[in-house]
């Protein structure tokens, strides 16, 4: 009965039917359904659509609260809250969750089908009559995403089991268990490296979204990265964690392995920039431009891996206001509100109080009470805004809109009785903190109201990741060096901001590195990976929120609006570093153990 239900479950795996992609252009085609393998590989075209079909599978990220679960991930992380109340994050923060309903079809199931897919892919494609040159470059691609599809399971379960063969209904399915995370690593890096040899470093604009080396290199980085780290690099509460068979499925600490990774790194940084990849910068090379458009102009000179979601709406909806005909509903945190730099490079809140108020760094200028008088030179903030929200760093006005915050046109008004208020936004339909998503959005070409919207990408993997990869795995390995600076601090100086002070320990460059990351890469579903590789979470995401007061306020200077207010108080336990496996696939698979914990 196991045996026969399992079997189903993988023939289901194998005729389960090609995505349609979102956007015209490459990803379009598909095999006519009735094609057998052989006659699929039988012919190029059919065997190039097989492939590009699969890319389909690739998640598209940019739902953070869509209801399949795609990418719960920013709104479990200390990143974002989510207005919408029956989004699976709140399950996450909440601690209301297990093995018997985690949203597994996404983050499981998908990815072993899109494997399965690409295994028969390279298994067949050697029969097929083409230029051998374009096989391999096929090939390359498949190597690749077999390598992403295994990292995407373990950043999220840790050593999963490998697929490296097509099976069939006909196998004996009893028999996958959990490689050992060691496994899993170095499959992904082969696959990385078989795919950098075949794959060339840019594609033709015609071909924008197709795998690359320069994709390759940017996941070795960071699998290699996520390898060398607290939660997978001897963990004391995994080291010990044996599967059925009495084999440990963790390794013991190494310390060479943040060399390996910064090496990875370094490689990436060195092939891209070689290859014409560099830090994008806006024509006017204002520092709020060059961060943003990063995001709205696709497939720039520092993406190196991005998927096409052709005209998508969602992400636009979801965090334009209400007013708008928007959502409000992507909410960034209070506390990532309060980690932006000022102007000058210096640090404005140091920390909290147990009531959640703040610690100020009188020196930084920050202030919480007042307005401002005159506008921003350059236009960054209006005048009369809250002081908080004065003199930051442009990353900010980037990412962050806020209450009277300018957008498309006119000024946001979140306060109670506000446009965009609680009192106008029905059951859902307002911030629930006072503070929406501005990062990712089109501000110029972007209408709701009127339906227009533009094409959009994913972005996977950019070359601003790779600075900050090689900065954290070089000051692990060798702390501080010169290299460590001059990373970070580019990074920093494409946003207008001041370099790292010199001189800094080990332990306090880590840190830095640690605060640019959750900057520079926020809601990119870095944040919540990052906090559990370090292995901080606990304290990250622990917390009780608070916002602004959306409850009051009749205008843009009412005091009463600007009173940190409790929202709720988020939960994490020590199983959740891991995500629980599925308790059906255990129920059919009985050498997958469970995770710890769980």
């Amino acid at each position: 009965m196991k045996k026969g239900y399992i079997k189903y479950v993988m023939l289901a795996m194998l005729v389960s039917s090609v995505l349609a992609s979102c956007e015209k252009g490459f990803l379009d085609k598909a095999p006519d359904e009735d094609l057998t393998i052989d006659d699929v590989f039988a012919e190029r075209q059919y065997a190039e659509r097989f492939l590009t079909a699969t890319y389909n599978y690739l998640p598209t990220g940019i739902d953070f609260a869509e209801l399949p679960g795609r990418n719960p991930f920013v709104g479990a992380s200390d990143d974002m809250e989510m207005s919408w109340l029956n989004r699976f994050s709140h399950r996450m923060n909440g601690g209301t969750w297990g093995p018997n309903d985690v949203p597994s079809d996404q983050h499981w199931s998908i990815p072993y089908q899109a494997i399965r897919r690409l295994n028969l892919f390279t298994e067949n494609i050697v029969t097929t009559p083409m230029e051998e040159q374009v096989k391999q470059t096929w090939i390359g691609e498949a190597e690749f995403m077999k390598g992403f599809f295994h990292f995407l399971l373990v950043r999220l379960y840790g050593p999963v089991p490998v697929i490296a063969h097509s099976y069939q209904p006909s196998e004996d399915f009893t028999n996958i268990k959990r490689n050992t995370l060691s496994e899993c690593i170095e499959y992904i890096v082969a696959r990385c490296d078989d795919a950098i040899q075949k794959l060339p470093m840019t594609v033709p604009s015609a071909s924008e979204g197709r795998i690359t080396a320069a994709a390759a290199l940017a996941l070795k980085s960071r699998v290699l990265l996520y390898a060398a780290s607290p939660l997978f690099n001897g963990n004391p509460d995994y080291v010990d964690y044996t599967d059925t068979e009495g084999n440990k499925l963790f390794p013991a600490y190494d310390a060479q392995l943040w060399q390996r990774a910064a090496d990875a790194a370094k490689a990436s940084i060195d092939r891209s920039e070689a290859a014409g990849y560099r830090l994008y910068r806006s024509p006017s090379n204002d520092p709020l431009q060059n961060y943003q458009q990063v995001f709205t102009e696709r497939h720039n000179q520092e993406v190196l891996f991005a998927r096409n979601l052709g005209v998508h709406s969602w992400q636009e909806m979801g965090g334009a206001p209400n007013s708008e005909g928007g959502w409000s509903g992507l909410c960034p945190l209070q506390r990532l509100v309060d980690e932006y730099e000022m102007a000058d490079g210096s640090t404005p809140i140091t920390g909290y109080q147990a009531n959640g108020e703040p610690i100020i760094n009188a020196a930084s200028g920050y202030k919480e009470e007042g307005y401002v008088s005159e506008a921003h030179p350059a236009g960054y903030y209006p005048a009369g805004i809250r002081n908080m929200y004065v003199n930051r760093e442009p990353r900010f006005y980037a990412t962050i809109n806020y209450n009277g915050a300018w957008w498309r046109g006119r000024q946001l008004q979140f306060w109670n009785s506000g446009a965009e208020g609680k009192s106008k936004g029905g059951s859902e339909l307002y911030t629930v903190n006072g503070y929406l998503l501005k990062k990712f959005m089109d501000e110029q070409n972007v209408n709701i109201r009127e339906g227009r919207f533009v094409l959009k990408t994913w972005v996977y993997f950019r070359l601003a990741e790779q600075y900050l990869n090689y900065a954290e795995a070089l000051n692990e390995a060798q702390g501080p060096v010169d290299a460590v600076y001059t990373y970070v601090n580019a990074v920093r100086d494409r946003s207008g901001l001041p370099g790292l002070a010199p001189g800094l320990s080990k332990e306090a460059m880590r840190e830095k590195i640690r605060h640019e990351r959750r900057v520079e890469l926020s809601f990119e579903t870095h944040r919540y990976f990052d906090t559990r590789r370090w292995l901080i979470a606990e304290t990250t995401n622990k917390i009780n929120i608070y916002g602004m007061n959306i409850h009051v306020g009749t205008s843009l200077n009412d005091d009463a609006y600007y009173e940190r207010t409790f929202l709720k108080a988020r939960v994490f336990d020590k199983k959740h570093y891991l995500w629980p496996i599925d308790q059906n696939t255990i129920n059919v698979s009985p050498l997958i153990v469970q995770n710890p914990f769980w």
